[in-house]
């Protein structure tokens, strides 16, 4: 029995003992099949739980790669595959013990839905870094119907309380749930390594992930320059809130920044040049990155050693963290800059992600799924 096989059975086990109930979803069946509607089995809401009605979705760069299997090495995908981990929608039902949520009230989910809770990282509310590996919203280990989880890519989703989130009445609830990956993406670096007013920050790439921290570290009070390859993005930049941008190829406008920041957080997921950002570090700063380019980048040494300059990588925020994130951009007015489509238009949106052709972020309306 292969392993596919196998998962299928501990499924099916699993599902004959816990109360389910269908879902509607667009999944990928392999890795060259492309989206398609479908439909899955859905735990039914435990006292603990909540089932929520998913209203928007955000389309994540991560979605397309573990559609597509690109990340066989690392997280190999178990198909079907429903992605999706930008999630915002209505309470619907509330276990009996769930004491955050009331029918009605809007909630969020992002790129987790369970960890061990016990671990030093869980205890100290990091469970991004779960010792014993968080359950992430798709292609993780179901704990409760066996198989893989299914995300956001559907009607509803049910997950316990603690790792559903609350939602702002004031935001714009399309424009919401990038932050749910995006936004945390890049709040969390900023805020662990403490950008504050007055210090000058750089944010490589203005992209999904890039425009998200070019509006945090403005709203944080930091003096942000916005490098680019591509100077058309320079009016989109500055009405982000950037300050300055920097083409990034070319040598003169770098060389008039070296040395002179106090960290800059690299969003870029393509090869590029790193050395070129650790040259403009202070002494003691940091470049951060948040994108995860395909093959290793060369690194030279010497400009980590003689200014004590730092090297370092982030993921996404614990639910603390996600949930002061979302409170800090309902009191600043943050939300991703979206493009709104119909699931219907999945498949052709995986394809404008490759070709960067979206600003910044696909959102799907899930009542077209109806």
């Amino acid at each position: 029995m292969n392993e596919a096989t196998l998962a299928i059975a501990t499924q099916d086990e699993k599902q004959s003992t816990q109360k389910t109930y269908p879902a509607k979803v667009y999944s990928a069946r392999s890795a060259t099949s492309g989206m398609a509607p479908s439909s899955i089995q859905r735990r039914a809401p435990r006292p603990e739980d909540v089932q929520i009605e998913i209203l928007y979705c955000g389309v994540c760069h991560s979605d397309l790669h573990q559609v597509r299997n690109e990340w066989v090495s690392a997280m190999p995908t178990v198909y079907p595959c429903v992605p999706g981990h930008e999630i915002v929608g209505r309470v619907v039902k509330a276990g009996s013990a769930v004491k955050k949520f009331k029918e009605g009230d809007i909630a969020a989910v992002g790129c987790m839905v369970d960890s061990c809770g016990v671990c030093p990282s869980c205890r100290e509310g990091n469970e991004q870094f779960c010792d014993k590996v968080a359950t992430f919203t798709y292609n993780s280990e179901d704990k409760h119907l066996g198989g893989v989880t299914y995300g956001g890519y559907a009607d509803s989703i049910v997950v316990n309380e603690n790792f559903a989130l609350r939602v702002s009445p004031r935001l714009d609830l399309a424009a919401t749930a990038p932050l749910l990956c995006a936004g945390i993406t890049t709040y969390s670096p900023l805020r662990h390594w403490n950008v504050k007013k007055g210090q000058k920050v750089g944010v490589v790439g203005l992209g999904g992930l890039g425009h998200m921290a070019v509006k945090f570290a403005n709203a944080f009070g930091a003096n942000v320059v916005l490098f680019t390859t591509s100077a058309n993005k320079t009016s989109d930049a500055l009405r982000l809130g950037a300050h300055e941008v920097v083409i990034s190829k070319n040598p003169a406008e770098m060389q008039k920044h070296l040395a002179s920041f106090d960290f800059i957080l690299d969003t870029v997921s393509a090869q590029h040049d790193l050395n070129a950002y650790i040259d403009l570090l202070k002494r003691d700063g940091t470049l951060t990155m948040v994108g995860a380019p395909p093959t290793p980048l060369p690194l030279g040494a010497f400009g980590l050693l003689f200014k004590r300059r730092q090297l370092a990588g982030s993921i996404i925020g614990g639910i603390r963290e996600t949930q002061e994130m979302l409170d800090f951009c309902a009191e600043h007015g943050i939300t991703a800059d979206i493009e709104r489509i119909r699931i219907q238009q999945v498949n052709e949106a995986f394809e404008r992600l490759l070709k960067s052709d979206v600003k910044y972020r696909f959102v799907i309306d899930m009542s077209s799924l109806k």
